[in-house]
């Protein structure tokens, strides 16, 4: 059953807008707190060496019903204010010309995915903070016209671990968070406890806002001027429980940023200090109906990236099975 308050109170979300406000110095402050470097080898895969056989055979042990729910948006071709780079795909042979048989048909497909309208993975090598990538790589030395050298989603390969689903919208009995809500680090422990599930070390943290359903009933919107998503003071706590690997429905920021001068700062903490890579812009609509009639919120999770030499992401169609 979905988490519903019931005849109790149930847990309230955190006050409305996207504050506090964080200074510089004490955003720079919590990128020292959760920063990594040195930690692992190989470097260019940063948290997801947390990710050990053990954690697999344990994710892969506890699916139950082999419900397989995928999460990816439709690779969106149109134009629209969340979308203002649109997917190209188009025919190249319509099979009406080959001889002999059978005749075939070929399409392209092309993409700018760093964006808000396509699903993503974004790499190491993607985001740098004062021109650092993740291990104190210089973003100079680590990347060039021809891609990157260091962080890159080659590197990472296939993503297979424990997936974990905080659906926002269910535990606080609302039918999707408002643009530029923020979620605090209270508004996890208390997501926790609601779906009884705690996040661990080497586990993939999905955040549903409801972002999706908001779109489909109501219109889209910039979502890279107003969206829900993490506040800086969620990230230590993301940190200290070991996340290897953080997506959502956004893009984890909410948005506009509570830090003056950075657009970005969980993309800046994740990836850059903490070595966590990020799944951006998933459908979790589907996967919010599954867990909610299975009574758990833990999956195996399956992401394959495309292996694209010195690339910084790549498009994906993550899979979890419950």
């Amino acid at each position: 059953m979905r988490p519903s308050p019931g005849d109790a109170p149930g847990p309230r979300l955190s006050g409305g807008g996207n504050g506090p406000a964080v200074s510089r110095p004490e955003f720079d402050a919590v990128f020292e707190a959760v920063r990594t470097w040195g930690r692992w080898f190989p470097a260019d895969r940063g948290a997801w060496n947390r990710v050990t056989g053990d954690h697999v055979r344990r994710a892969v042990a506890a699916v139950r019903s082999g419900t397989v729910v995928p999460m990816a948006l439709p690779w969106n071709t149109r134009a629209g204010p969340d979308n203002p780079r649109p997917a190209l795909h188009h025919m190249t042979d319509l099979g009406d010309v080959e001889r002999p048989e059978p005749s075939t048909h070929k399409d392209f497909v092309a993409v700018d995915y760093h964006g808000k309208g396509v699903t993503h993975l974004d790499a190491l090598c993607h985001i740098a903070y004062r021109g650092r990538l993740y291990d104190g790589r210089t973003a100079r030395e680590a990347v060039d016209a021809a891609g990157a050298r260091f962080g890159t989603v080659s590197a990472l390969g296939p993503l297979v671990t424990r997936g974990v689903l905080l659906d926002l919208p269910a535990v606080f009995g609302v039918r999707w968070l408002e643009p530029g809500q923020a979620v605090h680090a209270r508004d996890v422990i208390a997501a926790e406890e609601a779906l009884g599930v705690t996040i661990g070390e080497g586990d993939a943290l999905l955040l549903r806002s409801g972002q999706v359903r908001r779109r489909r009933e109501l219109g889209a919107w910039d979502p890279g001027t107003a969206g829900a998503g993490f506040h800086v003071d969620a990230v230590p706590l993301l940190a200290e429980r070991g996340i290897a690997l953080l997506g959502g429905d956004g893009d984890s920021d909410v948005r506009p940023s509570p830090v003056d001068g950075v657009h970005s700062p969980v993309h800046a903490l994740a990836v850059a200090a903490m070595g966590v890579p990020l799944l951006d812009n998933l459908d979790l609509e589907a996967l919010s109906a599954a867990t909610a009639e299975a009574g758990r919120y833990a999956f195996l999770l399956v992401v394959a990236p495309l292996n694209v030499p010195g690339g910084t992401g790549s498009p994906v169609t993550p899979v979890a099975v419950l």
